[in-house]
């Protein structure tokens, strides 16, 4: 899900990557790379680093199925040779078609998680630690449960369970998390405001687990790039429910579906936690399977977190960030400021905010009664 489909393109590509760290790629480390305590930090980074070697999807996808994966007849990993993978279909499936499903023994829960690591492991400590460094991050704390069981897995190398799902990620991100402060220098106010948001996010995760509440190895939580790379995977491969409680998923093989401002299936769970990917749409022979990962009228969400813009929306927010008083007065919200990219046109609480900015610095009563005239 997180690679980027023929609808999506970096922003900035050519002066970001001037900024960004240079990309890295993994492999899951053998058992003993990791448990020989003899080891430097330094020499067990060499192990666990590979500058050159490609996503192996194709065992990930045997793995799936050897545990339960299904799909229907003509759905293929995809890719055009860079390794850019995602979902396509070779034959005609009907709107309401069951595309694909994953058992809940292959998808990683956070609810789950606490039940699996409660008992050994100082979850607890950890999140109250996150809590205090700042209350947002609560609401965060599915997340951060993703990150700790990816950390865990990833510890035990080839003997994890996971290890051909973690063997098939990505080897680059270029969302907010991998940005550097120059990044953010380059970006538009709110792009940079999101982006930072989400790196900020991911510092505050980084400093709860390395107080050492938990029993993870030191060798790879004191590792930024492996670090950077786990969180990356939770941020950008999970689905959120809400029932019967709030929690995160994520769902291997459905994760390698991509984006689209007009997606043609959709991702669900029932309440054991089993995936089902299903056609919203009749979909054609030759057709790439899509999922709406965030409003297409706002996509810049979709770059902090992902690091893509859909080029196929018709309206795009207005970012005028530091208007939000005259917005919060005028009683408005983002997804009323809105620009029509096909025809250029304005929508009229756009030009509403900008003209009470302008009366309240040049003509106080008149601003008031411009903001009773909007409000009424």
């Amino acid at each position: 899900m997180i690679s980027m489909s023929t609808r999506c393109v970096p922003l900035l590509s050519v002066l970001l990557l001037l900024a960004f760290r240079n990309g890295v790629s993994f492999l899951l480390p053998s058992a003993s790379s990791l448990t020989t305590s003899s080891k430097s930090r330094a020499d067990i980074t060499n192990t666990l680093l590979n500058y050159s070697q490609q996503r192996d999807v194709y065992t990930m996808e045997a793995w799936a199925i050897e545990n339960g994966y299904q799909k229907v007849d003509g759905v293929e990993l995809y890719s055009e040779g860079d390794d850019d993978w995602s979902m396509m279909t070779n034959t005609d499936i009907p709107a309401g078609t069951t595309i694909m499903f994953i058992p809940s023994t292959l998808v990683l829960s956070s609810d789950a998680i606490v039940k699996e690591y409660g008992s050994n492991f100082d979850l607890e400590l950890t999140e109250n630690a996150l809590k205090q460094m700042e209350r947002d991050l609560a609401k965060r704390l599915p997340l951060f449960r993703l990150l700790v069981k990816i950390l865990a897995e990833y510890e035990k190398g080839e003997n994890s369970f996971y290890a051909p799902w973690i063997n098939s990620f990505p080897t680059q991100y270029y969302n907010g998390v991998s940005m550097t402060d120059a990044c953010f220098a380059c970006l538009p106010p709110y792009a940079a405001l999101l982006s930072m948001n989400e790196r900020n996010a991911y510092s505050r995760f980084l400093n709860a687990i390395r107080k050492g509440f938990l029993p993870l190895n030191p060798d790879v939580t004191g590792d930024d790039s492996v670090m950077k790379f786990a969180y990356n995977v939770a941020l950008t491969r999970f689905h959120e429910v809400f029932e019967p409680t709030r929690q995160k998923l994520i769902a291997p093989m459905a994760d390698m579906i991509n984006h689209s401002s007009e997606p043609n299936a959709e991702i669900s769970f029932d309440t054991e936690n089993n995936c089902y990917v299903t056609a919203i749409a009749d979909i054609y022979a030759g057709s790439p399977l899509s999922v709406s990962l965030g409003d297409p009228t706002d996509p810049t969400p979709l770059f902090a977190k992902y690091g893509f813009l859909p080029t196929g929306c018709n309206t795009i927010f207005c970012k005028a960030i530091h208007l939000e008083p005259q917005i919060n007065e005028l009683g408005y919200e983002f997804n009323q400021l809105l620009f029509q990219t096909d025809t250029g046109e304005v929508y009229p609480a756009v030009w509403d905010i900008f003209l009470l900015k302008i009366l309240q610095d040049y003509d106080v009563d008149l601003a008031s009664q411009f903001t009773m005239a909007c409000q009424n």
